[in-house]
């Protein structure tokens, strides 16, 4: 990461928002009511992930870290945190604060200093350190390694390795550090492609509101945040897997795991039935992303919200039992189907 160069952070500021669901004309409400007892498919593939995508923030924890995980959370998304560790030791509750939203945390040097400079022991000693910091913090010992400014060379990455740890640098920067825009930071997004890890930083609220276009732009492609191997470098399934497949992803929390799955059972010229259900657990939340244009109009069973973008929708149990449906206009979009992004008990 290249922090030294970043202006002045803007202050950081709340987007979360919800959209009320819209209510259909008394007939087609009945009309989809009889469509939701309808039987249910097998899940398409056309809601499964079919690669995924190493989403990851540099330099934290900073004051700004929880706005960043309510983001994240919101989006259904999990990520990796790259921390610095005298920023760790100065704030051990953020650190933990990571892992409990679901976030695997990584080792970013002590105070991010040019390590290739270095003698071997004093690389050994700071990353021994940084290690050792996160683990106190947050129970967990970092099995990768990011170094600062993407300095490297195969004496820093030998110490990386006898400490248990793959060195990760990036395919795709962001430019966040930078002074990128929002729409510059979407789009530099957008160029992520199957296995590939983007660079960004946690601590700047451009990099924040990009989150939710970021994902809508992914479950566009199909492509879902994935964990990085600790043996390959490369972005995998969340569960430690390369095969992508499943519609769900594990949930970014801390409650228990549930499994949704989607089938479409009617589909129209102008729109869409979605029928979602899920497995174990009575009590759930969902969280599915549509592809812009798409809107979703009447649901069913369950209780929705929606995010700024009207694009991430979350649903609740509500009692109404474990099957939820909605109906989605196409609105000149009729490839894209809804992306199953968690499904988290409690």
């Amino acid at each position: 990461m290249f922090g030294k160069l970043r202006g002045p952070r803007p202050p950081t500021t709340s987007r979360r928002s919800r959209h009320t669901a819209r209510l259909a004309v008394l007939a087609t409400a009945v009309a989809v009511g009889g469509i939701a007892i309808a039987a249910v498919a097998a899940p398409s593939s056309a809601a499964a992930c079919n690669g995924y995508v190493g989403l990851t923030f540099d330099d934290g924890p900073t004051g700004s870290t929880n706005a960043l995980l309510t983001v994240l959370r919101n989006n259904g998304v999990r990520a990796t945190m790259f921390n610095v560790g005298q920023n760790v030791q100065n704030n051990r509750s953020a650190a933990q604060a990571q892992v409990s939203a679901g976030m695997w945390v990584a080792n970013h040097s002590w105070n991010h200093a040019h390590m290739t400079s270095m003698s071997q022991s004093q690389m050994q000693s700071d990353l021994s350190q940084t290690s050792s910091a996160i683990q106190s913090a947050t129970g967990v010992r970092p099995q990768l390694f990011r170094p600062p400014y993407g300095e490297t060379n195969s004496t820093l990455q030998s110490v990386a390795s006898s400490l248990g740890m793959r060195q990760v640098i990036w395919d795709v920067d962001s430019q966040d550090w930078n002074g990128a825009s929002v729409s510059a930071i979407v789009s530099a997004a957008g160029r992520l492609q199957n296995g590939q890890v983007i660079l960004m930083h946690d601590g700047i609220q451009n990099t924040r509101d990009a989150i939710p276009q970021i994902m809508a732009n992914l479950s566009s492609r199909n492509l879902c945040p994935g964990m990085i191997s600790p043996s390959t470098g490369r972005a995998v399934a969340p569960d430690g897997g390369g095969n992508p497949g499943t519609p769900t992803t594990p949930p970014p929390g801390g409650g228990g795991s549930c499994t949704a799955s989607a089938s479409y059972p009617n589909v129209w010229g102008d729109r869409y039935n979605t029928s979602v259900t899920v497995s174990g657990a009575s009590s759930w939340t969902v969280v599915i992303g549509l592809t812009s244009p798409q809107r979703a109009t009447t649901t069913w069973n369950g209780t929705f919200s929606w995010d700024g973008s009207g694009t991430v929708m979350t649903v609740r149990s509500n009692g109404s039992g474990n099957t939820f449906g909605f109906t989605t206009m196409m609105n000149g979009n009729s490839g894209a189907r809804p992306q199953i992004r968690s499904c988290t008990a409690g």
